[in-house]
C-alpha cells in the first residue's frame, strides 16, 4: 500500500484533502480534535496525549473514535513536543490506543514510527462522529468587573478580544514552533492548558512569545483542568507557569486561576 501518512502540527490544518489518509497530528486528543479528524474522513489519526490530565480529557477523543471504527492513538507528551508532528514521528512513544488501533498491533510504549506503519492497514471508519461545537461564553467574576472570555480553543480568539482576559482550553505550545501563531489578538491576559508540559516545557511555549508582545500569559496544569474546556480551566485550574508580565500582576505557580483573576478585578 502506498504511504498514506500526513503530518499536521494542528488538526485544524487538516481537512477533506486528507480524506482516507493517516494523520499524525500535534494536537491534543480531546473530543473536538477527534471530531475534526472524523469529519475530515481520515483513515486513522494519532494525537498528543497532552498529559492525559483531568478526567483523561487528553485522550477522550481517541477513545470516542472507537465508536465509529477509526483507529486512533496518543503520543506520550513527555516523549515528543505537542504541536510538532515531525518530532512525534522522530522520537514519540505511544501512551494510549483505542481498540481499533490495538487490533492492528498498536500498543503502549511503541515508537510512533512503528505505530503509523501498522495504521496503514486500518480500514476506513464505518461512520463519523457528530460535529462538536466548542463552547464560547463569558463570565463576570465580581460585580462591576469586565467580562472574562471563555473559549474552548485558541482558534476562536479574534480581534474583538484585544485588551481582554481570554481563557482558552488549548495547549500552551507554539504550533509548529511559530511565534506568529501564539495568539490571534493582543489580549490583556491569555490562559492555556500546559498539556503536561513535555520536553523543554513545550506546553508553556507560547508564554515567552506572548511576553515579547507585552501580553500576560499563564498555563494551568493538565491535572487540574480538562484540556479543551475553558470553563474547567477557570473553575478548577491551578497555575503551573506564568510569564514575566503575568508575574508582575501577581501570577505564580500553585495559585488557583480564579483566585488570581478575582484579585485583579
Amino acid at each position: 500500500m502506498k504511504d498514506l501518512l500526513v503530518l499536521r502540527d494542528s488538526i485544524t490544518d487538516s481537512g477533506p484533502v486528507d480524506a482516507g489518509k493517516i494523520v499524525l497530528s500535534g494536537s491534543h486528543g480531546g473530543l473536538y480534535p477527534a471530531a475534526l479528524a472524523s469529519g475530515a474522513g481520515l483513515r486513522a489519526v494519532v494525537f498528543n496525549d497532552a498529559g492525559i490530565g483531568l478526567e483523561d480529557a487528553g485522550i477522550g477523543g481517541i477513545m470516542a473514535l472507537d465508536g465509529v471504527g477509526m483507529a486512533a492513538a496518543g503520543v506520550d507528551c513527555l516523549s515528543a513536543r505537542i504541536g510538532d508532528a515531525r518530532d512525534a514521528l522522530e522520537r514519540g512513544r505511544i501512551s494510549a490506543a483505542n481498540q481499533a488501533a490495538r487490533a492492528l498491533g498498536v500498543d503502549k510504549g511503541m515508537p510512533v514510527s512503528e505505530a503509523v506503519a501498522l495504521l496503514h492497514a486500518a480500514p476506513l471508519p464505518s461512520a463519523s462522529l457528530p460535529p462538536y461545537r466548542e463552547a464560547r461564553t463569558t463570565r463576570t467574576l465580581r460585580p462591576g468587573a469586565p467580562p472574562v472570555y471563555l473559549l474552548d480553543s485558541a482558534s476562536m480568539v479574534g480581534p474583538e478580544h484585544a485588551g481582554e482576559v481570554v481563557i482558552t482550553g488549548s495547549h500552551g505550545a507554539l504550533i509548529g514552533g511559530d511565534p506568529a501563531r501564539a495568539l490571534k489578538a493582543p489580549a490583556r491576559i491569555a490562559v492555556f492548558n500546559d498539556a503536561g508540559l513535555g520536553p523543554d516545557e513545550i506546553g508553556a511555549g507560547r508564554l515567552p512569545a506572548l511576553a515579547a508582545q507585552g501580553i500576560a500569559a499563564v498555563t494551568v496544569s493538565a491535572g487540574s483542568a480538562r484540556i479543551g474546556d475553558a470553563v474547567s480551566a477557570l473553575e478548577t485550574g491551578v497555575i503551573s507557569r506564568a510569564n514575566g508580565p503575568a508575574q508582575t500582576l501577581g501570577a505564580k505557580a500553585g495559585l488557583a486561576l480564579h483566585m488570581w483573576l478575582y484579585q485583579l478585578g
